[in-house]
C-alpha cells in the first residue's frame, strides 16, 4: 500500500506541475499582449502628437521654412555650377529689385481738344499710291481762349499731335464781358464759308457744324450762329467762326 500511495502522489505531482506552468505562460502572454497594445497605443499617440505639432505650426513659419529650403537648393545648385569654373558661386538670372515708385502720371492740360475732321489723302506716285492723313482740331480752355489747327502725317496719332501743336500756336483771346457774352453781332466770310454770330440772352448756344465746337471751347454763352453758305467744309466753317470772333470789339 505504501508503494501505491507513493505512485499516486507522484502522478498528482506530475499533473499539478504543468497546470501551474500553463497558467504562468498564459499570464506571460497576457502581459506581453497588454504591453504590445500599450506600445502600439503609445506609438499612435506619438504620431498624433507629431501631426498636431505639425498642424499647429503657423502659416508664416511654414512659408519661411519653404523659402529657406528653396534658397538652400538654389545655393547648392549654384555652388556646383560655379565650382566647375573655379569662380565664386553665383545665382542664375537674379531678380532685379522692383522699383518702389510707379511712373508719374502726366499733368492734365488746361485746354480741351476736339477733332472736327480726319481725311485720308492719296498721292499717286511712280511707284504706286502713298497715303497720308489730315486732321483738323479745335482746342480751348472754355475761359476765352480758342484756336484751330491742322496736322498732316502718315500716321493718325502723329497727325493729331501736329494738329494740337498748330492749334496751340493759333490761340487767341475772345473779347467778352464778365458773363461770357459777346457785345454785338458780327458777320464774316472766309473762303467759301459765310458765318454770322449774334448774342441771344437766355437761349444758350444755338449753332451747328464746327461753329458750335468753336463757341463751346471758347466759353461763349447765350449766342446764336448761322452759316449762310452751303459749304460743308468743317475746317473752313471753323476758321470763319474764329475770324468772326476776332472781329468782335470788347
Amino acid at each position: 500500500m505504501s508503494e501505491e500511495k507513493k505512485q499516486q502522489e507522484a502522478t498528482t505531482d506530475t499533473i499539478e506541475v504543468p497546470v501551474t506552468k500553463d497558467t504562468d505562460a498564459s499570464k506571460d502572454e497576457d502581459t506581453t499582449q497588454n504591453s504590445d497594445q500599450q506600445n502600439s497605443k503609445g506609438y499612435d499617440s506619438a504620431k498624433i502628437d507629431e501631426k498636431k505639432s505639425i498642424t499647429d505650426v503657423p502659416a508664416e513659419q511654414k512659408t519661411l521654412n519653404n523659402t529657406k529650403a528653396t534658397d538652400a537648393k538654389t545655393s547648392d545648385g549654384a555652388g556646383h555650377k560655379g565650382a566647375k569654373g573655379g569662380g565664386v558661386p553665383h545665382r542664375r538670372n537674379p531678380r532685379r529689385a522692383r522699383r518702389g515708385s510707379r511712373r508719374q502720371e502726366r499733368p492734365r492740360s488746361e485746354f480741351d481738344q476736339k477733332i472736327i475732321g480726319i481725311r485720308r489723302v492719296t498721292r499717286v506716285m511712280a511707284g504706286g499710291r502713298r497715303f497720308s492723313f489730315s486732321v483738323s482740331m479745335v482746342i480751348g480752355n472754355k475761359k476765352g481762349k480758342v484756336g484751330v489747327g491742322i496736322g498732316k502725317a502718315s500716321d493718325t496719332q502723329l497727325a493729331i499731335e501736329k494738329a494740337a501743336r498748330n492749334a496751340r500756336r493759333n490761340l487767341f483771346e475772345v473779347p467778352m464781358n464778365k458773363d461770357m457774352h459777346i457785345s454785338h453781332d458780327v458777320h464774316t466770310k472766309y473762303a467759301s464759308s459765310e458765318v454770322m454770330i449774334m448774342p441771344a440772352p437766355g437761349r444758350g448756344v444755338v449753332a451747328g457744324s464746327s461753329v458750335r465746337t468753336v463757341l463751346e471751347l471758347a466759353g461763349v454763352k447765350d449766342v446764336t450762329a448761322k452759316v449762310f453758305s452751303r459749304s460743308k467744309n468743317k475746317l473752313n466753317n471753323a476758321r470763319a467762326a474764329v475770324q468772326a470772333l476776332k472781329d468782335l470789339r470788347a
